[in-house]
């Protein structure tokens, strides 16, 4: 089979870019590490303190600083040339996952430590993560950003099925420090993809010019947010994907103790149940990637069903039906995920791309620390089923709200996904979408790209 066979399919229109199959390789095996070094630090918590508070308290330590400097992240992103940017990003995260090797396997690590090597975790990818998404449009364009999101998405979740379950063998086989080691190792295969790229092949916007006071660092900043806040269907799935990631997607929370306390397992059960809902997420992103438009119905139902399993797994706390179950809530939580994403990715002008893209990562893992804190409190008090049921029960109403407002204002999605896709216009996505009615008008002085 040769690359252009491969390439003429609809569902892979991405990898017809070399700088993308580049990119795609490399993240394929960094991914694996990082899926591997986060159930290894959940089970290092835990076997630390027995405590899921910690774990919540871990988790907020890793993402507080995305919720806080995230969008200054996405400033960068529309700044600075984000393949070098992304270079520089991923080698800090490699030395901080080779720090955290060490020190486990020379057993001094303490929680104090992994907190603060959480927080510096955070604080770069506060930076990355918008960068990483921005980045998608220059690797392929924008008739196969759609596609590339998708497949970013298909391969994360892939990289979900590896990793927890190579973690939890190799926990149980060696040594946690050992997960955190080839983690950091796994960095090189994407910095070497990355420097392999040709610029001349990307599809790089001009930089807009770059502000020198705090004045213009917020009014930049600022221009990401109004957009978001002035087009409704980027709003929406903002929200949604926030509102039911802070509620139901804390599976670095709940499970481990789940698995722990509830089922009574070890390391290798908790990496199986890891694996499940990649299994979920991965069938989610393989059924998305043939798609060439977003459709907005499935970021509320994504929610709903992620929800509805998660009320299943309280309901029924076996591990006959906990692997099933979260399988589903996998499949609706990046059914729900990726949708927003591409939704976004669509409708943005390219020069707000990072700033806006900046706001999305900012709501869903900066939602990270207060839905790891609201679960873990709850597990700890209660327990881990209790908190599997809360989050479930809040989720399912996120997405049945979500459901009824698209029904009443779906006229004003369809338009905005109409223009943005039209051919040879992305026009129709830089102006607001208003009015009481759900008719569209251009709001006064907006701009259009």
């Amino acid at each position: 089979m040769t690359i252009g066979s491969i390439t003429g399919s609809a569902a892979v229109r991405a990898f017809r870019h070399r700088n993308y199959r580049l990119f795609f390789a490399g993240q394929g095996i960094s991914l694996v590490g990082s899926w591997m070094q986060s159930v290894a630090q959940a089970w290092l918590v835990l076997t630390l303190t027995n405590d899921p508070l910690i774990l919540g308290i871990v988790a907020a330590a890793q993402w507080t600083p995305v919720l806080i400097l995230g969008l200054f992240g996405g400033l960068i992103a529309d700044t600075l040339p984000k393949r070098w940017t992304l270079v520089v990003c991923e080698a800090s995260l490699a030395a901080l996952a080779l720090i955290l090797g060490v020190l486990t396997l020379a057993g001094l690590v303490q929680v104090w430590m992994i907190l603060v090597l959480a927080v510096l975790l955070g604080c770069v990818n506060a930076i990355e993560m918008p960068v990483r998404q921005a980045f998608a449009v220059e690797m392929v364009g924008r008739e196969d950003v759609v596609n590339a999101v998708i497949l970013n998405s298909a391969l994360f979740n892939s990289a979900r099925v590896i990793g927890p379950a190579v973690a939890g063998l190799t926990i149980a086989a060696t040594n946690t420090g050992v997960a955190f080691l080839i983690n950091g190792a796994s960095f090189l295969a994407v910095i070497v993809g990355l420097l392999m790229m040709r610029d001349a092949e990307l599809h790089s916007p001009p930089p807009i010019r770059r502000p020198h006071t705090v004045r213009e660092v917020m009014a930049s900043v600022g221009e990401g947010v109004a957009y978001v806040r002035r087009t409704p269907i980027v709003l929406y799935s903002v929200l949604i994907v926030g509102l039911a990631a802070t509620i139901g997607m804390n599976f670095q929370v709940t499970i481990p103790p789940f698995a722990r306390a509830t089922l009574g397992g070890d390391a290798a059960d908790f990496g199986f149940l890891m694996t499940a809902t990649g299994l979920g997420s991965v069938a989610a992103a393989l059924w998305l990637a043939s798609r060439r438009r977003p459709a907005p119905w499935l970021i509320p139902s994504g929610a709903a069903l992620l929800g509805a399993a998660l009320i299943l797994v309280a309901i029924l706390p076996r591990i006959a039906v906990a692997l099933p179950a979260l399988t589903l809530a996998g499949f609706g939580a990046i059914g729900m995920a990726a949708t927003g994403n591409t939704t976004i990715q669509t409708v943005v002008p390219d020069e707000l791309r990072g700033r806006v893209m900046s706001v999305y990562t900012t709501v869903f893992a900066g939602s990270t620390p207060i839905g790891a804190i609201f679960a873990g409190a709850i597990a700890s008090a209660a327990n881990p089923v209790v908190a599997l049921g809360v989050g479930g029960v809040g989720t399912l109403a996120v997405g049945v709200v979500g459901l009824l407002w698209l029904r009443r204002n779906r006229e004003v999605a369809d338009l905005t996904l109409r223009e943005a896709t039209a051919p040879g216009s992305f026009r129709g996505a830089a102006h607001g979408l208003e009015g009481a009615e759900g008719e569209p008008r251009r709001r006064p002085g907006t701009a259009t790209p």
